[in-house]
């Protein structure tokens, strides 16, 4: 099983990713809400900024720190290291 390393210390696999998606659109931020509200948010920024939007296959989304177009690189270079800031 290909992982996704999350910075941190934190990964996520990467056949249960449905789409990586910025956090700027309402709907976007009606989604993490809604995730929120039902206990179906994972907050793996640390303290930071949400930067990128994780949704998966199990209707959890995940919000991680790190910008979607290197979480997009990671996952077409099947990068295991872990991501820099």
């Amino acid at each position: 099983m290909k992982m996704l390393s999350l910075g941190l210390g934190n990964m996520v696999a990467c056949d249960r990713i449905v789409c990586i998606v910025s956090p700027d659109t309402a709907p976007v931020k009606r989604l993490v809400q809604d995730a929120k509200d039902e206990g179906r948010a994972i907050d793996v920024t640390g303290g930071k900024k949400t930067l990128s939007v994780i949704v998966t296959d199990s209707d959890h989304v995940i919000l991680s720190k790190i910008v979607p177009q290197r979480l997009r690189d990671a996952l077409n270079n099947n990068d295991d290291r872990e991501i820099e800031e």
